[in-house]
Parts: C-alpha cells; sequence; structure tokens
C-alpha cells in the first residue's frame, strides 16, 4: 500500500489548497529523491477513486516503464498510453502516457487531471494539449524550475523542503565533493549561451585518463575498492573513450547514448540497478540526468562542462544523493567545474528551496578566476572547502594563512595559557563535532561554529566526539533563532 511520509503529504496538501484558490495549473518543486513520483501516484489514485480520469506524462520510453512497474509494485490499477504495449487498457482511470502518444492523441478525452513529469522540458505538443483543453488541472513537477516560460503555464509553485532539511531528516544523502583536474574551455565556441557539444566533447577526451585515474584513487581512498558509479561524460565518442580507458584498468563500465537502441538501454540499466551487478558504472551525456532512479549508487564523476544549464548540474548531483541502507554520503567527482561555476545558485536552492519562478530563465555564469579555482579545494585531497575553515572537514589538512593570522583580532586566543579554558574550548569543539556527524555535516562545520563562538578556528587534530551538553544545545538554538531573524530582517 502506497503510504506517504509527512513531507511528501504536506505538498499534497499545498496542491489541493491551490486548486481551492482558483490556480488551474500549480507547479510543484522538489529535489530529486524527494519522492515526486510517489507523491504524484497518492494523487492520481485519490482522484481515480472519485471516478475521475487522470494521466502521467513523460517524454522518455523507459520513464513510462519505470513508474508503471512502480504503480504495480504498489497495486494501484492503470493502463499505458504508449506504442506497442503490453497495459494497453484505455477504460483504466490512471494512466501513464508518453509525451509523442500524448501529443498524438490531442483530443485525448475526459481527463481531469494531467500530471507533467520533468514540466522544465518544455514540449510545443503538451503545452497545447494544455490550452485545448481548459476544464483539465495540471500539476507539473520538477527538482530544476529554472526554464525561461514556466510561468507562463504554472500560476501557483508549491515549493517542498530544501535539500538541506531533508539530508537532516534522513530523506537525502549529503555529498562529498571533490574538485579534480578540469577540462579546459577557454575559448571554446558556445551556442546560444552554452559551449557547443563539438568543443566539450573534444576537450573532455583530452582528460580521459585522468579522469579514470582520479576514480580509480578516490574509489580506493575512501571505499577501499570500487562503488556503483555514474559518469556524466561530454559526448558520444569521450563516453566510448571513458569505456575502453575504464576496461583497460580492469574496471566494467559502459557508456549508452541516443546511438544505442531502445531495448539494449533498457537492459542495461536494468542489469546495473540490481544488487548483484557486475557492472561498475554507467557512461551518458544525458540519459541519466532526468528519471535515472538507483539508489545505490554512491559515486558521480561530473566531466560536462556547462556554461549555463545550473538544471543540468542539480539534476546530475541529485542522482547520487538518493538514499539507501548503508549508504551514509555521496561522492562527487568534478571535473566539469560545474560545482564552483554554480556554488551561489546552488547554495540558495540548498538552504533555501524555490519559492518563485523566474521568467528570465538560465544565463550564462562568469567563469571563476584561477586564483578563486585554487583557493576552493584543498591541495592535498581535492576535497571542496564547504566552510570557511582553515581544517579541512575530508583529511584534516590545515592551510596557514599568514596575513590572516596578523590581521583578524582573536586569532591567537586558542594558545591562551589557561588550561581550564583550554580544556573547555575543546570540549566544545568536540560537542559540535558529535552535533555535526549526527546531521551529517561535516567536520568543518563544527569548526566554523567554534570560531563564530571563540572568533579563531580550532587548531590540532580533531577531538573525539563528546554528546552535546545541555548549554551547548542553547547555544545552537540561539545561533540559529539569530539566523532566521537576519533572514526575516534582509527580507523586509
Amino acid at each position: 500500500m502506497l503510504e506517504l511520509r509527512a513531507h511528501q503529504q504536506l505538498v499534497v496538501d499545498k496542491i489541493e489548497q491551490g486548486f481551492a484558490d482558483g490556480h488551474r495549473c500549480q507547479l510543484l518543486y522538489a529535489p530529486t529523491g524527494f519522492g515526486k513520483t510517489e507523491t504524484a501516484m497518492s494523487i492520481m489514485y485519490k482522484v481515480a477513486q472519485n471516478y475521475t480520469k487522470c494521466a502521467m506524462v513523460m517524454d522518455r520510453i523507459v520513464l513510462v516503464e519505470q513508474t508503471s512497474l512502480r504503480l504495480g509494485k504498489y497495486g494501484i490499477d492503470h493502463g499505458v498510453m504508449q506504442a506497442g504495449h503490453w497495459r494497453y487498457r484505455p477504460y483504466e482511470r490512471i494512466q501513464i502516457c508518453s509525451a509523442q502518444t500524448l501529443e498524438r492523441r490531442n483530443k485525448f478525452p475526459d481527463i481531469g487531471l494531467l500530471i507533467i513529469d520533468e514540466c522544465h522540458v518544455q514540449r510545443k505538443g503538451t503545452l497545447e494539449f494544455i490550452k485545448s483543453n481548459p476544464q483539465m488541472k495540471v500539476i507539473g513537477l520538477t527538482a530544476t524550475p529554472f526554464t525561461k516560460g514556466l510561468g507562463s503555464t504554472y500560476t501557483n509553485i508549491v515549493g517542498a523542503a530544501p535539500t538541506s532539511e531533508l539530508i537532516d531528516n534522513g530523506w537525502l544523502c549529503p555529498l562529498r565533493v571533490f574538485i579534480a583536474k578540469e577540462i579546459d574551455m577557454t575559448g571554446a565556441k558556445k551556442v546560444a549561451g552554452e559551449w557547443s557539444a563539438g568543443d566539450v566533447s573534444e576537450r573532455g577526451k583530452k582528460i580521459t585518463g585522468d579522469i579514470v585515474a582520479e576514480w580509480v584513487k578516490k574509489t580506493h581512498e575512501v571505499f577501499g575498492g570500487p562503488r556503483k558509479t555514474i559518469v556524466f561524460c561530454s559526448g558520444v565518442d569521450h563516453g566510448k573513450d571513458l569505456q575502453k580507458q575504464f576496461a583497460e584498468s580492469g574496471y566494467n563500465f559502459v557508456s549508452i547514448s541516443y546511438k544505442e537502441d531502445d531495448e539494449f538501454k533498457r537492459m542495461t540499466i536494468e542489469d546495473f540497478s540490481r544488487p548483484d551487478t557486475n557492472i561498475h558504472g554507467l557512461i551518458a551525456t544525458d540519459i541519466l540526468t532526468r528519471g535515472f532512479d538507483v539508489p545505490d549508487v554512491t559515486i558521480g564523476v561530473s566531466a560536462r562542462p556547462f556554461s549555463k544549464s545550473f538544471s543540468s548540474h542539480v539534476q546530475q548531483m541529485g542522482r547520487v544523493m538518493r538514499p539507501h541502507p548503508g549508504k551514509e554520503s555521496g561522492i562527487w567527482l568534478d571535473h566539469s567545474g560545474n560545482y564552483l561555476r554554480f556554488i551561489d545558485e546552488w547554495n540558495e536552492v540548498f538552504d533555501e528551496g524555490v519559492k518563485e519562478l523566474s521568467e528570465g530563465g538560465e544565463v550564462a555564469k562568469k567563469e571563476p578566476t584561477e586564483k578563486k579555482k585554487k583557493e576552493s579545494k584543498c591541495q592535498k585531497c581535492g576535497a571542496f572547502w564547504i566552510w570557511p575553515s582553515d581544517t579541512c572537514g575530508e583529511c584534516g589538512n590545515v592551510r596557514v594563512r599568514l596575513s590572516s593570522v596578523m590581521s583578524v583580532p582573536g586569532m591567537l586566543e586558542e594558545l591562551h595559557s589557561n588550561p581550564a579554558i583550554k580544556a573547555e574550548n575543546r570540549s566544545f569543539w568536540a560537542q559540535m563535532i558529535s552535533y555535526s556527524r549526527a546531521r551529517g555535516y561535516k567536520d568543518g562545520w563544527a569548526a566554523y561554529k567554534y570560531k563564530e563562538r571563540y572568533g579563531t578556528f580550532p587548531k590540532g587534530a580533531a577531538p573525539t566526539p563528546e554528546p552535546p551538553s545541555p548549554s551547548t544545545l542553547s547555544w545552537i538554538k540561539s545561533r540559529h533563532i539569530a539566523y532566521v531573524k537576519s533572514k526575516a530582517k534582509a527580507i523586509a
């Protein structure tokens, strides 16, 4: 039986209220891994129970099959509108459709509700279908509502809990990001603000060896051996080149693209999804970006640079953040430069989610300077410096910046000769480490909070975690309240 989690039921209630308020077309924003498909299935089941016909439309055949299998798992009767599909049952009140089939059947009768998966991919035929059926209610689903023109269709956006909150509550896995050797896009051609496919593919092939070597190194450092991986390559040729070099290193990676038939892709993904698969990784340009759902994927390799497509960047990272038993975090190896390129936008979406639609759409981002790129990663392990700390949250490497020591008041407080003060400060650090790890944060977060309280970052090796005391918990709560008030004041 399909039962929604509390955060999923909350958005269902918001959608129902939106319809009651007179919004015919609503957009549900929720991060990848939130459970948008289960939420949509629950809505359709309720609608069907009221003897109203509804349909859910996907723009890829593999997603139609995937959704039908999920409905079958929950014992929900439905039909599939797709050429030659064995589950063609037009009499069922729930229909799963390919976009192409829906558009061909422009007079598909009696639909009371239409749900559009990945609605940021705005298909002309689907939009015309919405306009020609004004009596029909519409819900668009997306993790990336950044496409220009969405506001012309959807009059209400229902925002789910942001990524940070879902990680805190264990519904998503945190990412551990490593900045690796980057594909050089200097002087590359652009088409409509995005780097041309040809240039991206050719330049990607120049660092294929580095990509393979970095994956081998990191997967053994972190896990002691290979873990299920997806690689977002720069193009078809780049994907084949990666597959060849992974094989030469003794690993079974399979490249899939538009050049393979649908049955091969379906069977490959199905094989990869099995717990006992002998496929170490899948390689693709965009096939894995949307709708790919294999929760035990632990490593993502970003090797497809984007100049402006923040939505693709977010979608790709989301494929590695799905929770799975025994999976504490996902590893993200960034060879594309995308993580740093879109860091400001990502931080905002990560903490706040999306509450309104922007009519401007996505724009090309200014490239970070070489100085910023160098300062943004640990020179020892390559981890991204998530917090403004001089201690790497991954390997503990400490970077010393003499100019900071000379100019920032209180930087020498840690060297106070009073042992009682030193012990108290170190205990606070140990408590903050315990608190941060319990919530899936990195140790760098604890170091940052230490600085917030004492004016300087902690020195030396991290202490053994201690349970936070009531006074420490009270201090954390006070800092959170102060943060919320400052945000509210800034908005006002």
